[in-house]
């Protein structure tokens, strides 16, 4: 028998299903009806690839990673001493806690999209309103991740360097930090996956990459370069995956 709390929670949660279905349209007999559509419209991306288009499709590709890449890193750089001053175990005072956590729910409270739209209308088209959209945004999920990975840390070790008269920076640098450093590289290679997913996108509003060409090509039916564009971007998200856990295992 589950517990009387389990039973309840689990009912309140099927509850509150039941009374968003509607608002989110979620319809079940649509969905089963629309299976016959979902299945012609991947019948049609079984389409003979556009080799010709092979050399564009490489450069926005590469682009594309290059955006992911920039962005993350300069993200990182401000992540690392924001996720310190919004841990609560790490924060020099309460005022600068909720000042930086305010902060980073500012940066990630608008979506990548909305932000390359305002770099755009500033710095023009290309790639540099994608990166600053990106940076942006990625700074305010970044920096939470590392605050949580810093405030769940074993407190011995900081306890130690404590009672032998170690100071904030060499406590930080030798008992937080490097217990934290495998939940830093797994948010760091994570968050540059999702980049590169949503680089692909900002180039619907001319922040440069691979997702112009990806939109164009579904609004002209052109599925034999749109199935190109499609594994070029699994190919590079798997092999970002592959290569993030052999890194980090042997951080580990």
């Amino acid at each position: 028998m589950l517990p009387t709390s389990i039973v309840v929670g689990i009912l309140l949660a099927i509850a509150a299903l039941l009374i968003a279905a509607p608002a989110a349209e979620v319809d079940l007999f649509r969905l089963l009806g629309s299976v016959g559509q979902l299945i012609e419209f991947l019948g049609l991306m079984l389409a003979v690839p556009d080799w010709g288009y092979l050399p564009d499709l490489l450069i926005k590709m590469l682009q594309t990673i290059e955006i992911a890449f920039v962005s993350t890193f300069m993200a990182l750089v401000v992540s690392l001493p924001l996720g310190v001053l919004a841990a609560s175990n790490t924060s020099p005072h309460p005022l600068v806690y909720h000042f930086t956590r305010n902060l980073m729910n500012l940066m990630r409270a608008l979506p990548e999209f909305i932000w390359a739209l305002v770099f755009v209308s500033a710095v023009g088209l290309g790639a540099l309103p994608g990166v600053m959209a990106l940076a942006f945004v990625t700074t305010g999920f970044m920096s939470k991740f590392f605050a949580e990975s810093i405030e769940v840390i074993d407190p011995k070790a900081v306890e130690g360097l404590t009672s032998t008269g170690a100071g904030q920076f060499q406590i930080l640098m030798f008992a937080v930090l490097p217990q934290a450093l495998p939940d830093f590289i797994s948010t760091i290679l994570y968050i540059l996956d999702l980049n590169i997913r949503s680089a692909t996108v900002l180039g619907l509003v001319g922040a440069g990459g691979i997702g112009y060409d990806m939109v164009m090509a579904m609004r002209l039916f052109n599925y034999n370069r749109l199935v190109m564009i499609a594994v070029c971007i699994y190919l590079a998200v798997t092999f970002l995956d592959r290569l993030s856990d052999k890194f980090r295992g042997r951080v580990i």
